[in-house]
């Protein structure tokens, strides 16, 4: 059950189910929630778990990639893990986009459009993002800004929370961030750290040379998916990801944040961020994807989609998060790294890849 201030645009979610309330503004994005409450009402410290409906779900409304089909991707050293140099689907259907947002109405929060390919290039971009807006719900998305224009950039301005630009080493990328900006778009740039880009990173960071303007620089670690290959994946040991974590610790002009695979490390290794503002892997706890062929996982990073639930035919968003195959992701959190005092921060990182994540303690231990 959710309610709202329409002069704050502030949204409070009670979720009965788990005991805690969550709130999120659609101006700022900023979100946070309470601990497990007891009977009384008072917060017991406990972070809840999970939530009885995703506060975020990733909507994969590309099935083909236009950009991907060029081979700039793997030109810029990023390996897709949706694959968009060699496979091409349909792209989800507006009635298929609205069966999802009519569900999420007062129970989510945000829908980050993505799949295959870019938003932006979907055949009926803006009245997907309309949709949201008209079931409450704020729509961001990622884009290589390969076909981004003045015109859509207006859209985005419109709808959009915010919009995020890959990181491609490009005049394109450039591009689009500058008409994002000056349609007034809160801006953020989504830059993947592996083996290739971390020496890039850390030197860019120490300069804080991004483009001025931005909103926040956001760090994806590269995983073994798709066209991602193990050969680019950071290790632990690599002294190179202490020293990125340093300068994640420091000040900047900028905001810069991280994907929660990334979490492990920023426990590991940084030393001024607030554990409070941390949150491992929330696949299947607050958030899921939804391709656009309508197959729900906890996370988009299941390429090999073993944690599949098919979604129609009278089975709903609800009805797949309370599934077997979500629990069973679940089960692997639940059982992670019972001897290790982080446990709780951390939840043994990655149920899908544990390879990717960032500890060397002897505590380690995965549920198979």
């Amino acid at each position: 059950m959710r309610s709202s201030s329409s002069a704050e645009m502030r949204y409070i979610i009670n979720d009965k189910k788990y005991s805690f309330r969550s709130a999120f503004d659609t101006e700022t994005g900023v979100y946070v929630r309470t601990g497990v409450l007891d009977e009384n009402g008072h917060d017991t410290g406990i972070d809840p778990f999970m939530a009885s409906f995703p506060h975020l779900i990733d909507v994969g409304v590309m099935g083909n990639c236009i950009h991907g089909k060029t081979g700039l991707c793997a030109k810029a050293g990023i390996g897709c893990y949706q694959s968009g140099l060699l496979v091409e689907q349909p792209n989800m259907t507006v009635e298929n986009f609205r069966w999802i947002a009519e569900q999420c109405r007062g129970r989510c929060n945000q829908l980050a459009l993505g799949g295959r390919g870019d938003p932006d290039q979907h055949e009926h971009f803006e009245e997907l993002l309309a949709i949201s807006r008209e079931n409450i719900l704020v729509p961001n998305f990622t884009t290589s800004g390969y076909g981004m224009t003045a015109e859509l950039a207006a859209i985005c301005k419109k709808y959009c929370g915010a919009v995020a630009v890959s990181w491609y080493r490009s005049e394109y990328t450039l591009k689009a961030i500058r008409l994002l900006l000056e349609a007034g778009v809160k801006t953020n740039i989504h830059y993947v750290l592996g083996k290739n880009s971390i020496d890039e990173a850390i030197e860019r960071l120490k300069n804080n040379d991004f483009p001025k303007g931005i909103n926040a620089v956001i760090f994806l670690l590269h995983k073994p998916a798709g066209q991602g290959t193990k050969q680019n994946m950071l290790d632990f040991a690599d002294p190179r990801v202490a020293e990125f974590f340093g300068e994640i610790d420091a000040r900047h002009p900028f905001k810069v944040g991280m994907d929660s695979c990334n979490v492990p490390g920023a426990i590991n290794f940084c030393k001024n961020v607030l554990p409070e503002s941390l949150d491992t892997c929330e696949g299947g706890r607050y958030s899921c994807y939804i391709g656009a062929d309508m197959v729900m996982v906890p996370c988009s990073f299941d390429q090999q989609k073993r944690y599949e639930v098919q979604l129609g035919d009278g089975v709903s968003i609800e009805d797949a998060w309370n599934s077997a195959p979500f629990e069973a992701f679940r089960d692997r959190m639940r059982g992670a790294c019972p001897g290790c005092e982080k446990r709780a921060l951390c939840m043994g990182g990655c149920p899908l890849m544990p390879e990717i994540v960032f500890c060397g303690s002897e505590k380690r231990l995965i549920k198979q």
